[in-house]
């Protein structure tokens, strides 16, 4: 994870899109039956986690942003919109107002969404922070370690083993915000920061397997379906071959800044898309190496922030 700020019935969301263009992505969930959204392989999106004012009858959204990719030519759309649960508080003037607004105008547009949620570490702005406050205050301070970094000192990292319950008490928490997902129409869900293994016990503040991390993200991949919503796979590259028949599509950070963008080919190998964004690396740089990986890259702003604006597709 690189940025902190601060859905109903799939079939109602389906009437809103054209047939040819996401008809073929829709398969039966085998625990409900529901009809669950999944990207074609090809896929423009954009991610905005953070609402503009400009925006305030969409959620904060800019749903009618087009521009001229990397690659040339008229102003393209994105298909899929990457949103948080909420709507902005600089937006709405709260943090805990569902952004149904959004989610409606991406799906007036033909569009579908998906419902950003942090399952990894804890953040102090959400509207259900002090339930996790209680339940670490309550349970031997075994829940909130350290905070995710200096850019982000207002949430903590979450212990995800199980010694006392923390792991069963995260997936409540974690599946009462995924219902507020399908309350709000999303069509999928991201679960952010959940590579915590790979960082090991002096950034987190806990000493979290491999094994331990696979559990937690395959209970989280199973959440996501039982829902009826399709879900991203964010980062944890080094599961990537573990986990790529759980999730339906990944979303990366920085992979090309970091060289490490390979590994993210399994997902393509099986039909399922890569949305990639790029902070501090220029679309001239990556952008020929997304085109040969099949990857749908985005530049986005060298601060980390996540406006609608700036907005570069490679394609």
């Amino acid at each position: 994870m690189i940025h902190r700020i601060s859905r109903l019935a799939l079939a109602a969301a389906l009437a809103f899109v054209p047939a040819l263009a996401f008809t073929a992505g829709a398969t039966a969930d085998a625990s409900n039956g529901a009809a669950i959204w999944r990207p074609p392989v090809q896929s423009r999106w954009q991610y905005q986690l953070q609402g503009s004012k400009a925006h305030a009858a969409t959620g904060g959204i800019n749903v009618g942003i087009c521009e001229v990719p990397q690659s040339g030519g008229a102003c393209v759309r994105p298909s899929v919109f990457d949103i948080d649960l909420y709507v902005d508080a600089e937006v709405a003037g709260d943090n805990t107002t569902l952004n149904i607004a959004g989610v409606n105008a991406i799906h007036a547009k033909g569009a579908k969404a998906v419902c950003y949620i942090d399952a990894g570490s804890i953040e102090d702005f959400r509207p259900d922070y002090q339930a996790f406050v209680e339940w670490h205050d309550s349970h031997g301070k075994s829940l909130l370690g350290k905070p995710f970094s200096d850019e982000f000192p207002n949430e903590r990292w979450a212990n995800i083993n199980n010694d006392k319950g923390q792991r069963d008490f995260l997936l409540k928490m974690m599946e009462a915000r995924v219902d507020k997902c399908v309350r709000a129409g999303f069509d999928g869900v991201e679960f952010d920061v959940v590579h915590a293994h790979e960082e090991g016990q002096k950034v987190t503040g806990w000493n979290i397997s491999a094994q331990t991390q696979l559990t937690y993200n395959k209970a989280l991949a199973a959440m996501a379906h039982r829902k009826g919503l399709s879900v991203a796979l964010k980062n944890d590259l080094s599961q990537v071959d573990e986990l790529v028949s759980h999730f339906d599509y990944a979303v990366n950070e920085e992979c090309f800044q970091w060289k490490e963008c390979d590994v993210l080919s399994a997902f393509v190998k099986a039909g399922k898309p890569v949305f990639q964004v790029e902070y501090k690396t220029a679309p001239g740089s990556f952008c020929a190496k997304a085109a040969a990986l099949k990857f749908n890259s985005i530049k986005k702003a060298t601060d980390y922030s996540l406006y609608d604006k700036p907005y570069k597709p490679c394609r």
